[in-house]
C-alpha cells in the first residue's frame, strides 16, 4: 500500500517511523500547503515500510511519501545501485532533448507550437509558457504540459504558511482557486437546474426544535438543508462521486463538502463525513467545528479530499440564488439562497410563504437533466417533512 501527499506542499514533520504499526485514520505526517498546515491520515492498517520524503522537502502532487506494508508483509530487499551505462541512452520524447530543441527553436526565431487552450491556461495560472517542455507532436505544448509545469514549480506554493504575509497567502489561495475552477469549466460540461422550494414546514419545525435547546446548541437551517441533500442523494448516486480516468465512480455514502469563506479571503470546501447517518445536533456540532478549524487553518487531509459533492449556501449573505462551479473530480454541486417570505401559490391561493431557491450544477458526462430534475424534486419532498430527516 502507498500513502500519498495532499496537493502541493512541504513536509513539516513525520509522526511515525519505519516499523511503526499504523491504523486507518491515524495522523502520520504534517504537510504545509498554500492554504493550511494539514494533518495527513493513513488510509489502511499496516506497518510503515520506508519514509521516502524528509521534513523540509517540497512534495509534488501524486508523489509517494511513504510505503505501507500489509500486516505480516516483509519489507522488500533494497535494490542494488544501477551500473553506470557505457553510453547514455537516447532520451524519450518530451524529455530534456525535446526541451533543448524547443529552446533552440526559440533562439533561432522559430515559432513554438503551443495549443491555444494551453496558452490560455498558462496565462490564467501564471505559467511562462516559453519555459514549458512540450510533449505533444513535434514538441507541441499541451494542457497536460502546462499542468505539470504548474505542479512542479517550487514557488510560491512551497512558501511556508507561517512566513507568508496575509497578502501572499491571499494570492496563493486565489491562484489555487483559479487553477481548480479553470480546470472545472474547461473539462466539465455543466448543466444547471433550479427549484423554488417552500420552507414554511421546515422553518416551523426547526423553530419548535430549537425552543427546547440552549442557544449554544441550536441547529441552523443550513444543517437541515445538508441533511435533506444527503437523503435525496441516496436515490441518485449519479450525482455523488468522482469522474476519474474517463469514467464515473459512485461513492458509497455522502461526504458533503461545505463551502466556507475564509476571513483572509478565498474559499475552502472541507467534507462533513457520512451526513445521512448523523442526527442534526451532531451535524451542527461538526459543522461549527469544521468552520472554526477551516478559518484557523487546521483541517485534516481527509476533510480536504473526501468530499463527494459540494453544497454552497449564500443565504446569510442575502443572495436570492447561487449557481456554482463543480469542484473536480466531483460531478455535482448544490446551491441554496436566502430563506425569505415571497409570493407563492398554495392550495388556498396566493400567499406570502417562506421559500428558498435551490440549484443544481451537474456533470453532463455522468447525468442528464431528467436525473437532476428528479433529484431537486426529492430534495423538495424531504424539506416538506423535516421530522423524517
Amino acid at each position: 500500500m502507498i500513502s500519498r501527499c495532499p496537493p502541493s506542499g512541504k513536509l513539516i514533520e513525520w509522526l511515525v517511523q519505519p516499523g511503526d504499526e499504523v491504523h486507518k485514520g491515524q495522523v502520520v505526517a504534517i504537510v504545509d500547503t498554500s492554504k493550511a498546515a494539514i494533518d495527513v491520515e493513513i488510509w489502511t492498517d499496516g506497518v510503515v515500510g520506508q519514509l521516502k520524503t524528509v521534513p523540509g522537502e517540497t512534495v509534488l502532487v501524486g508523489a509517494v511519501m511513504a510505503t505501507i506494508l500489509d500486516p505480516g508483509e516483509a519489507p522488500p530487499e533494497p535494490e542494488p545501485p544501477a551500473a553506470e551505462p557505457d553510453h547514455a541512452p537516447a532520451p524519450p520524447a518530451g524529455s530534456t532533448r525535446t526541451a533543448d530543441a524547443a529552446r533552440h527553436d526559440e533562439a533561432a526565431g522559430v515559432r513554438r507550437r503551443i495549443s491555444p487552450a494551453a496558452r490560455r491556461h498558462a496565462d490564467e495560472i501564471g505559467i511562462d509558457v516559453a519555459a514549458v517542455t512540450g510533449t505533444g507532436p513535434l514538441g507541441t505544448v499541451t494542457l497536460a504540459d502546462v499542468d505539470r509545469a504548474a505542479a512542479a514549480r517550487p514557488t510560491p506554493e512551497a512558501k511556508s504558511v507561517e512566513t507568508a504575509t496575509p497578502a501572499e497567502r491571499h494570492a496563493l489561495v486565489r491562484q489555487a482557486i483559479a487553477a481548480a475552477m479553470s480546470r472545472s469549466k474547461r473539462e466539465i460540461p455543466h448543466y444547471y437546474l433550479s427549484e423554488t422550494i417552500p420552507m414554511a414546514r421546515a422553518v416551523d419545525w426547526l423553530t419548535a426544535e430549537n425552543a427546547g435547546r440552549p442557544i449554544t446548541e441550536r441547529v441552523l437551517m443550513a444543517v437541515v438543508q445538508l441533511k435533506a441533500v444527503a437523503r435525496a442523494l441516496a436515490d441518485f448516486p449519479q450525482l455523488n462521486g468522482f469522474f476519474v480516468d474517463g469514467s464515473f465512480r459512485p461513492a458509497p455514502v455522502a461526504h458533503i463538502g461545505v463551502a466556507i469563506a475564509l476571513r483572509q479571503g478565498g474559499l475552502v470546501a472541507p467534507a462533513l463525513h457520512d451526513v445521512a447517518a448523523k442526527d442534526m445536533p451532531t451535524l451542527m456540532r461538526e459543522l461549527s467545528d469544521l468552520v472554526a478549524r477551516a478559518r484557523a487553518a487546521s483541517l485534516r487531509s481527509s476533510e480536504q479530499s473526501d468530499a463527494t459533492i459540494t453544497v454552497t449556501n449564500l443565504g446569510d449573505q442575502g443572495v436570492e440564488s447561487v449557481f456554482g462551479i463543480i469542484t473536480p473530480p466531483q460531478v455535482a454541486l448544490v446551491g441554496f439562497g436566502r430563506v425569505a417570505p415571497r409570493p407563492f401559490v398554495t392550495e388556498a391561493g396566493l400567499a406570502a410563504v417562506a421559500t428558498v431557491s435551490a440549484s443544481l450544477a451537474a456533470d453532463h458526462r455522468v447525468s442528464d437533466g431528467h436525473t437532476g430534475a428528479m433529484f431537486l424534486a426529492s430534495l423538495h419532498d424531504w424539506l416538506q417533512r423535516p421530522e423524517d430527516l
